[in-house]
């Protein structure tokens, strides 16, 4: 696939809420993850595709999501970015809120090889 392909599909899953579906599908096995914050661990980075999407699952388990929206990719040569918007009650504080993050991804060969997240001002609510 081209890199506007991947990008297309990622965008296309994520908008019918088929996050994992979109990592099983188009991340690499060697796929680097980089949060805009560390984990309790001060970790950042997530190697390896199994992982990623286990980090990804976690993050989904601490949270009640009502809703979610994406913005569109973006393209560069190598990559895409996309604007992603959660509503979401993380379960530790009971607290809804809105969460807004900036997706930026590298494709080789078809397939993301690194996502990197950056957070809007309540990146708090986004811990792991």
């Amino acid at each position: 696939m081209t890199n506007q392909e991947v990008a297309m599909k990622l965008v296309a899953l994520c908008t019918a809420h088929e996050n994992f579906a979109a990592m099983e599908q188009l991340y690499a096995e060697d796929i680097v993850s980089v949060e805009g914050q560390p984990d309790t661990g001060g970790k950042t980075a997530t190697s390896g595709k199994q992982a990623v999407i286990d980090k990804s699952k976690a993050w989904a388990g601490v949270h009640e999501i009502h809703g979610s929206s994406t913005e569109g990719p973006f393209l560069s040569t190598d990559g895409f970015a996309v604007i992603f918007q959660f509503d979401v009650t993380p379960k530790s504080t009971g607290r809804r809120t809105q969460l807004r993050e900036i997706a930026v991804y590298t494709v080789n060969q078809g397939l993301i090889v690194r996502e990197e997240f950056f957070y809007g001002e309540d990146g708090d609510a986004l811990s792991r």
